[in-house]
């Protein structure tokens, strides 16, 4: 049979103040009847006023902003206080506070594989809260301890579906796609913390890098990528450069030049444009055929 899950309910609570004066009242009553007119009847009646007040003055409690109260009595639940200030109950009901403010969990740094099974470090922050506080205390354990198994579970789960830097074409990375990412890892802690009456207001990737053994080799890589991408860079705007030479050549008739001449020149001005080092003049005191 499936279990469902916990409702919240409101709480019967009264103003707690109303209570104080009550209580306050009945206890001033009952001392003034014993003291002006002394009688067993009238001891017992300050005995009443006194089980009265001190009724009153037990069942107080306060809640600062954004504190929840939840009441029980005998084991069955009886309902969520959420009301700021002084507040009274039943005093037989059993009281656990909650917090319902915003809480950071900073997770420690995971060893993970990401997609492509490359060990990769990674650590996120989460921002919680507890939205349902029936769910929060009757549904799991201890909701502060499930929240950060879940978030390990999680954030292992979402590192599995991206790879870390290199992925297909338009293919959304780990490090690549922090917004999207981040976005993913807030969806799946808010489907995993339901059952806990707990939402996520943000999740955030705060630690990305490859893990020790395997930093190195990635590192040569990059750069090798690097120097690869910097040269494709080179070799275009040299190419340029030589068709814009020999059109200007061309156009403004300086010099007649056949397809070896040509040939030549593309060939020493590639030479200069993609050299690493400073090209050094050469005189060439003979001709191109001898």
């Amino acid at each position: 049979m499936k279990r469902t899950a916990s409702e919240e309910r409101v709480a019967s609570s009264g103003n707690g103040f109303v209570y104080v004066v009550v209580g306050l009242a009945a206890m001033a009553i009952g001392i003034f009847m014993l003291l002006s007119r002394p009688s067993p009847m009238m001891g017992g009646l300050f005995g009443l006023c006194m089980l009265l007040g001190a009724w009153c003055l037990a069942g107080q409690y306060m809640l600062q902003p954004n504190q929840a109260v939840l009441l029980t009595l005998f084991g069955s639940y009886r309902g969520t206080d959420r009301s700021e200030g002084l507040r009274w109950a039943n005093p037989f009901y059993s009281r656990r506070r909650l917090s319902l403010r915003a809480r950071n969990l900073n997770m420690p740094t995971l060893k993970v594989n990401d997609k492509r099974g490359n060990p990769v470090e990674i650590a996120a922050v989460v921002v919680w809260r507890v939205e349902n506080t029936a769910q929060a205390v009757f549904d799991v354990e201890d909701y502060e301890s499930y929240v950060q198994v879940q978030a390990e579970s999680a954030i292992r789960s979402i590192a599995s579906l991206y790879a870390y830097d290199h992925g297909e074409e338009h293919e959304v990375t780990l490090r690549g796609g922090g917004d999207e990412v981040s976005h993913e890892l807030a969806k799946e802690l808010g489907v995993r913390l339901a059952k806990a009456g707990v939402v996520v207001d943000e999740a955030r990737l705060t630690h990305l890098a490859y893990a020790p053994e395997i930093a190195p080799a990635m590192l040569r890589r990059q750069q090798a990528e690097a120097v690869i991408a910097a040269r494709k860079t080179i070799v275009l705007g040299a190419v340029s450069m030589v068709e814009m030479a020999l059109n200007e050549l061309e156009r403004k008739d300086v010099v007649k030049l056949d397809e070896e001449r040509k040939a030549a020149m593309v060939s020493n001005l590639l030479v200069v444009l993609c050299g690493t080092e400073e090209a050094a003049p050469v005189i060439n005191t003979g001709t191109l055929y001898s």
